[in-house]
C-alpha cells in the first residue's frame, strides 16, 4: 500500500482519537507531511518501539502501539499457550493511554495483565516481570528523548528487554496483521472486573525497595556521614522511589529541584530531559549553587540511568560523565567488597564495548573478570542470565554502560537509576568520612592509570533520506579502512557486523563472539580508539572516542584532533 491509499485509509478508520483526527484533516493536501507520517511503519525492534508522537504508521499512536501489542500476545500464545505480561510507564505524553491500550488488546486475547497504577521506573518494570513470572513485560516511555517522542519496550520472560530472535519473532506476528481489522480489544473496566488486568499492589513496591536495599556495600555509612544531596527527576518517574531509597539508607538532607519534581511529559525545562546533557541539568547545578551541596543526582525520565555532578576543588560543580561515575564505582565496589570480605572468589565486571577501557585497569587490580559486550543493556542482562544456568549468578558484581546506566545484583536485568542512586551516595559518604570528596576520588584513579577521555558525538540525519546516508557512510569505512585517523596509526579493527577482528601489525583475524551488530571499531596507537555506531532507535550516527593522555589537557588535544579528522573521513 502506497502512503497516499494508507493516508486515506487513516482518514476513514482512525477515528478514536481526536488529536488524530484533527491531525490528519490538518495535513490534508500536504504530501510530504503525509509522507513522513506514512512512507514507512514503526519498525520492532530489540529496543520495541519509539518515534514521534502523531497520526501515521510512522508515528506513535493507539493504533501502532495496538498492532504491536496484538504481535506480542500472538507470540506469547503460540510460545507458551497461555501467559501474562506486565506493562507499567513513565510521564511520556500519552504514556499512560498507551500501557491502558496496550492491556486492552492482551486482556482480549486471554491474557493475564499486571499493571501499575501509577508511572515507574523501567526497572520497577524488569523486576514485575520476574516477580510475576510473567512471560513478557511492556514499558511505554521513550528513554530520554525529546517531549515529542514515546516509546513502547518489550522485555522477555527473564526480565530482559527482548533478544534479536524474540523481537524478530514479534515482529513478524505485527506485519501478518491489519492495524484496523486484526486486532482484539476489550473494555477496560471490564477486563479489570473478570481479572484479566490486575493493579500492582504497594508491597510489591516495597519487595523491590528491600532487594534495592540488599545491594549496599557498606550498610549504615549514610547514617551520621551529613551528605547533603540535591536530586532532580527530570519531571520523570524517579521521584518518589529515589527519595524513598536515600530516606531509608540515611540520606536525609536531600533538596528537590521544584520545577522539575512532578512528572511533566512536556519537560519544559529541558527540552531534551537525559542527564548527558548539561542543559538538562542546568536547573539542578543553579540550585546546587544555593544549597552548596556533596552532589547532584539527576535520574531520566524513566529513571534507568542517573547522572551526577559533585563539588569541585573551588566550590563550583563538576559534571562527572557516565564512564568517570562507573570507574568509581566499579572501583568502590571491587574495593570494599574486598575489604568486608563479601567479594565472590571470581567476581565479574560487565561493560558495553564503548565503554571506558580504564575498568580493564580496575579489574587487573582486584582479579575480577571483565566481560565486554555490545552496546544495550540486554546484553549485560544476557551475561547475568548466562550466570543464572551455571549456577554463578552470585558472581556477577556489576555492569555499566557510558551512557550513565548501571546496575548492582540480579534482582532486575536492566539498568537501574534507583540502587545507582544508592550506591553513589553510599560511595560519596565513605569518602567522605574519609575527608574526600568525589572529585578527589576520580582525579585519584586518574593519577593512578593515566587519563582516559571518552568523549560521544551524535550526528542526526533526520527524514527519510538521513537514513540511506547513515547506511552510506558505514558502508565507506567497510570497504576503505583508514590507514590513519588525527596521525595515529590503525593498529587494528573490530568489524561486529561481520564478527571479525583484525591485527594489523601480526595480520591475524579472530572471530568476535558476541551477536551481529552495526558496529565499526577502530584501534589505534597509544590506546586511542574511535568507533562509529548508528542508533537503533534514534536517526543518528554515534561516534565513541578514546583518548589517552598523561592528563586532562593531554587527552583533550588528543581527542580535537580525533574529532575533526573524523568529520572529515565520514564527510559530516
Amino acid at each position: 500500500m502506497d502512503y497516499l491509499n494508507a493516508y486515506e485509509l487513516w482518514l476513514e478508520k482512525a477515528t478514536e482519537d481526536e488529536d488524530l483526527v484533527k491531525e490528519l484533516a490538518d495535513i490534508k493536501g500536504n504530501d510530504k507531511e503525509i509522507f513522513e507520517r506514512f512512507y514507512r511503519s514503526l519498525e520492532f525492534g530489540t529496543a520495541g518501539l519509539r518515534g514521534v508522537i502523531g497520526a501515521g504508521t510512522n508515528r506513535m499512536n493507539i493504533y501502532v502501539v495496538r498492532q504491536a501489542t496484538q504481535g506480542l500476545a500472538n507470540y506469547v500464545l503460540a510460545k507458551y499457550g497461555k501467559g501474562s505480561v506486565a506493562i507499567s510507564h513513565d510521564s511520556r505524553i500519552k504514556a499512560d493511554v498507551f500501557m491502558n491500550e496496550a492491556a486492552r488488546v492482551l486482556a482480549a486475547n486471554g491474557i493475564k495483565v499486571y499493571i501499575t497504577t501509577e508511572l515507574q521506573p523501567t526497572p520497577v518494570l524488569s523486576y514485575l516481570v520476574r516477580y510475576f513470572g510473567c512471560q513478557a513485560g511492556i514499558m511505554v516511555t521513550a528513554s530520554h528523548n525529546p517531549a515529542k517522542y514515546n516509546g513502547y519496550k518489550a522485555y522477555g520472560e527473564d526480565g530482559c528487554q527482548m533478544t534479536d530472535v524474540a523481537a524478530t519473532a514479534v515482529y513478524d506476528e505485527i506485519c501478518k496483521l491489519d492495524m484496523f481489522d486484526d486486532v482484539k480489544t476489550m473494555d477496560f473496566n471490564e477486563a479489570v472486573d473478570k481479572g484479566l488486568i490486575e493493579y500492582v499492589a504497594d508491597e510489591v513496591y516495597t519487595s523491590y525497595i528491600e532487594k534495592v536495599k540488599e545491594q549496599q556495600i557498606n550498610p549504615g555509612v549514610c547514617e551520621g556521614a551529613d551528605l547533603k544531596v540535591v536530586y532532580t527527576p527530570l519531571n520523570g518517574a524517579g521521584n518518589k522511589l529515589v527519595r524513598r531509597i536515600l530516606s531509608e539508607i540515611g540520606v536525609k538532607d536531600v533538596t528537590v529541584v521544584k520545577e522539575q519534581e512532578m512528572p511533566d511529559g512536556n519537560f519544559t525545562t529541558c527540552p531534551y530531559p537525559n542527564p548527558e546533557i548539561r542543559e538538562a541539568l542546568q536547573k539542578g547545578l543553579e540550585l546546587c549553587e544555593k544549597v552548596q551541596p556533596d552532589l547532584l543526582l539527576a535520574t531520566d525520565p524513566d529513571s534507568d540511568r542517573v547522572g551526577i555532578a559533585v563539588k569541585d576543588y573551588d566550590g563550583s560543580y563538576r559534571l562527572i560523565s557516565g564512564n568517570e561515575d562507573g570507574a568509581m564505582l566499579t572501583d568502590f565496589i571491587l574495593s570494599n567488597r574486598k575489604k568486608n570480605g563479601t567479594l565472590p572468589e571470581n567476581p565479574v565486571v560487565v561493560k558495553t564495548i564503548v565503554t571506558t577501557k580504564l575498568v580493564e585497569k580496575l579489574c587487573e587490580k582486584y582479579n575480577a573478570e571483565l566481560k565486554n559486550v555490545l552496546t544495550g543493556f540486554k546484553y549485560i542482562g544476557e551475561v547475568i542470565l548466562n550466570l543464572e544456568k551455571t549456577g554463578d549468578e552470585a558472581n556477577y558484581v556489576f555492569g555499566f554502560e557510558e551512557s550513565y546506566g548501571y546496575l548492582a545484583g540480579t534482582y532486575v536485568r536492566d539498568k537501574d537509576a534507583v540502587v545507582a542512586s544508592m550506591l553513589i551516595c553510599e560511595m560519596a559518604a565513605t569518602y567522605k568520612k574519609q575527608g574526600k570528596s568525589l572529585a578527589e576520588v576520580i582525579d585519584g584513579l586518574y593519577d593512578e592509570y593515566g587519563y582516559y577521555l571518552n568523549t560521544t558525538l551524535a550526528f542526526e540525519f533526520d527524514g527519510s533520506e538521513g537514513m540511506q546516508k547513515m547506511a552510506d557512510i558505514m558502508t565507506s569505512l567497510r570497504e576503505t579502512t583508514p590507514a590513519e585517523i588525527a596521525g595515529y596509526k590503525v593498529t587494528g579493527t573490530a568489524d561486529y557486523k561481520l564478527s571479525v577482528a583484525k591485527d594489523f601489525a601480526t595480520g591475524a583475524e579472530t572471530e568476535i563472539n558476541l551477536p551481529k551488530s552495526n558496529v565499526l571499531q577502530f584501534n589505534l596507537e597509544g590506546e586511542n580508539m574511535v568507533i562509529v555506531r548508528p542508533s537503533g532507535t534514534e536517526p543518528k550516527i554515534k561516534l565513541y572516542l578514546t583518548a589517552v593522555g598523561e592528563n586532562k589537557a593531554d587527552a583533550g588535544e588528543i581527542t580535537a584532533k580525533l574529532e575533526a579528522s573524523c568529520k572529515e573521513i565520514l564527510g559530516l
